[in-house]
């Protein structure tokens, strides 16, 4: 890898390094985000497996569930919590959606093989367990931004009942992918990231959802915010390519950047919610 190709890719990934109020925007979350969890009936740090990170939350629908939405949160892998992201529950929970957040490990304690694994777990918990919550696991769908975008798309393409028998093999509905990254190896040659992802060209490409298909025709809608760097433009532009016949339609997002653009998924009034709303049926 030379100098310059490693300065290229931390410039168009390194989404903090271009938003310089990214700190008052995660400030911005964590207020909102304390504000809801206040506000909501909510079941935080429900165990859906054995290791501490391996815990979820869950507001629930106001009035009877319609559908379920699992948001996953980014982070690159290595940051962030769910609990930044309560601030989405209330727009959801108004209209008859229950929203789940849940953790997982972070690199690089853990690696993204290793997050997968845990985001397959948590989606098979609550399969098995969501009712008992109040939730509708027959109607479960699956958003992510950034690290979560790629979560969710390999979310899509799982073997459900190839993983476990007993599950039905739609069991996701569909999944929106906010800002995703879809082929992990720019990522190998992007040192302010890759030194905590460990990524070499063999595990980028396994891990990548470009590189298989997905597993039913569960509609993929996609967005990624027009401030955003050509990177995350061409990554978004790439999975509706390679996965055509599942792509449903992309969500314009202008003047949004990498941060701000998951905000809208939070405001009724947004296309993004709204696309959100389509997927379900709501």
């Amino acid at each position: 890898m030379t100098d310059a190709m490693g300065a290229y890719y931390d410039r168009q990934y390194n989404a903090r390094a271009m938003i310089s109020d990214h700190a008052q925007i995660f400030e911005r979350w964590k207020t909102r985000s304390q504000q809801a969890r206040a506000q909501l009936p909510c079941r935080l740090d429900i165990p859906y497996g054995t290791s501490a990170a391996e815990k979820l939350d869950i507001f629930p629908a106001a009035g009877r569930s319609e559908a379920l939405l699992v948001f996953i949160h980014g982070g690159y892998w290595r940051s962030l919590d769910k609990g930044d992201f309560s601030y989405l529950a209330p727009a959801f929970n108004r209209r008859g959606v229950a929203l789940v957040l849940p953790n997982y490990g972070l690199c690089p304690k853990v690696g993204i093989e290793d997050i997968v694994k845990q985001n397959l777990l948590a989606i098979a918990w609550l399969w098995h367990h969501g009712a008992r919550y109040g939730v509708n696991p027959g109607r479960l769908y699956v958003a992510g931004h950034s690290a979560g975008g790629h979560l969710t798309a390999m979310m899509l393409a799982a073997r459900w009942n190839t993983y476990m028998p007993e599950l039905p093999y739609n069991l996701v509905k569909g999944g929106l992918a906010v800002s995703g990254v879809y082929d992990l190896e720019p990522l190998v040659h992007a040192p302010f990231v890759n030194q905590d992802l460990k990524l070499d060209q063999t595990l980028a490409r396994r891990l990548s959802p470009v590189t298989m298909p997905p597993a039913t025709t569960a509609p993929l809608y996609t967005a990624v915010g027009g401030d955003e760097s050509d990177e995350f433009k061409r990554q978004n532009e790439l999975i509706a390519r390679t996965w055509r016949y599942a792509f449903a339609a992309d969500i314009p997002m202008p003047g949004r950047n990498h941060l701000t653009v998951v905000e809208e998924l939070g405001n009724p009034e947004s296309a993004l919610f709204k696309g959100a709303m389509g997927m379900m049926n709501r």
